[in-house]
């Protein structure tokens, strides 16, 4: 039997998972590590924590399997970072990740360079401070020795693969985080990189998501206990990925994820033409298809922190925030949440946006105020849903993975807002890591399409749009909207 052993280093910590070639997920683990928060809307990680936790589940799993019998090694990973390694591969600062909205001035410098327009048919998504090429001309900008002695800017899966294999690589989903990348020709963009003032030399050999980008050293093989010379596959972003792991591999089928940001994506086979440019376009990690996605910053983040605040003494406070919010209506007796935690993308792309309570009464109970944090996040994820059906890509059918995905509750808000069919797959925790084993499996050759996501794929529960729902939260959309229009002008007050 050969196994995948699928990586999937997200912001709160790496789990590994190890897969059979005929889609059983056989082991899991995971090692979590920290986020450092500072100046609102400042995040870093330290880089030499996800190697070492890397490290740590790798040896676990090696211990518990044969090493012989893993065939290949994958990985799918947070997005729109940027670490700064020099010659040795060696860390230079901590990675500014993709929650790091700091780089206000140098979104500033790109908008007055070259038109939203072109920036937007370049690249497949607007100009913001959220990627990883603003983030590259922040350190260029403020911290200037650093950016000299780079040799490479990074994501976090790129320096895990470097460490395992020696190369400097990324591929084609993270090189387009960057903003420097030509997403139809797939290519770094040579406009792009005079325009920022990054030197080209500094960005990674960019391969296609299936390529080997190495195998690993024997130095890696003594810290991890994998086999040397086992195959290490690029793999893809966390967000694409998940659209491997949820069967999206054909043109119009869709998924959304429930984490700590949460997003809505359609496999399509051409990048979106969004006017309002509220829809970006990834690469697909399925060669010839496009991934026209909206994400919102905190969508599970808002949750959590609700469930974290309004229920901090509860000993079962997940279930008795679901329980409360069940108990207020729809609309949540006319209370509205404004899910802008930590600034937003789309479809607002506003970093001083903030979150609002808007309507509170002394009659509000805590149900009440979940219930809106949920219709919050499912209302924001809406207007999404409807500029991506405005840009052509019909969407009657959504898979829902993440965390969130666990909450009947919720899933009905889902169906109910967005007026489609929600589905939940038998496990929603795993489309980051299912798509990156299959795109190892690729990769490699254990499969010969990824229509072999099929077999990894089982849906577990549907869940059908009630019309009465969807007529009062219609009504409702128009309320969200006209508050964040009207809040909008205050945003940069309270900032100051």
């Amino acid at each position: 039997m050969n196994y995948i052993l699928a990586h999937d280093l997200g912001t709160s910590g790496n789990k590994a998972v190890l897969y059979s070639e005929d889609g059983k997920l056989v082991y899991s683990c995971t090692k979590n590590y920290g986020l450092k928060v500072e100046n609102a809307n400042w995040c870093e990680q330290d880089a030499n924590d996800w190697w070492g936790a890397v490290v740590d589940v790798t040896r676990e799993v090696c211990n518990m399997f044969d090493p012989k019998d893993i065939a290949v090694v994958s990985f799918s990973g947070q997005m729109m970072g940027c670490l700064c390694v020099d010659a040795n591969g060696d860390p230079l600062r901590n990675s500014i990740i993709w929650a790091d909205m700091r780089a206000a001035a140098e979104e500033a410098e790109l908008r007055s360079k070259i038109s939203n327009e072109r920036f937007y048919s370049i690249t497949g998504h607007r100009i913001s401070s959220s990627y990883g090429g603003e983030k590259m001309m922040w350190v260029k900008n403020n911290e200037p020795e650093i950016y000299r002695n780079t040799h490479k800017f990074l994501n976090a899966k790129d320096y895990i693969i470097l460490k395992l294999t020696g190369n400097f690589v990324t591929e084609y989903t993270d090189a387009s985080s960057t903003q420097l990348w030509d997403l139809k020709n797939n290519v770094w963009s040579d406009e792009l990189v005079e325009i920022s003032g990054i030197d080209k030399s500094k960005l990674p050999t960019a391969l296609a998501p299936t390529a080997i980008a190495g195998k690993v050293t024997r130095e890696a093989s003594k810290l991890t206990g994998l086999l040397e010379g086992t195959p290490v596959v690029c793999g893809g972003g966390d967000g694409v990925c998940s659209a491997i792991g949820t069967a999206c591999t054909r043109a119009g089928l869709a998924h959304s994820c429930m984490g700590t940001s949460s997003w809505i994506a359609v496999t399509g086979e051409a990048p979106v033409n969004d006017p309002k440019m509220r829809i970006n376009t990834w690469p697909h990690i399925v060669p010839g298809y496009y991934l026209p996605f909206g994400t919102m910053q905190c969508g599970g983040g808002a949750y959590n922190w609700a469930v974290k605040e309004l229920y901090k003494d509860d000993a079962d406070k997940f279930a008795s925030s679901t329980r409360e919010a069940k108990a207020s209506d729809i609309g949540a007796n006319g209370l509205l949440f404004l899910p802008y935690l930590i600034g937003e993308r789309s479809p607002r792309w506003n970093p001083e946006a903030k979150g609002v309570f808007a309507g509170l009464t002394l009659e509000h109970t805590r149900g009440d105020m979940m219930r809106a944090v949920m219709e919050g996040v499912a209302l924001n994820l809406g207007v999404i849903l409807s500029a991506i059906k405005e840009c052509g890509c019909p969407v009657d059918n959504i898979v829902t993975v993440g965390g969130g995905a666990k909450n009947d509750l919720w899933r009905r808000i889902f169906a109910d807002v967005y007026n489609v069919k929600i589905q939940k797959p038998d496990n929603v925790d795993e489309a980051t890591s299912m798509g990156a084993a299959i795109t190892g499996g690729v990769g490699v050759g254990l499969f010969d399409s990824f229509e072999v996501a099929n077999k990894f794929f089982t849906v577990e529960d549907t869940l059908l749009p009630n019309p009465a729902n969807n007529e009062k939260y219609n009504r409702i959309a128009e309320l969200f909207e006209e508050c964040y229009q009207r809040m909008e002008p205050l945003f940069p007050k309270l900032n100051k």
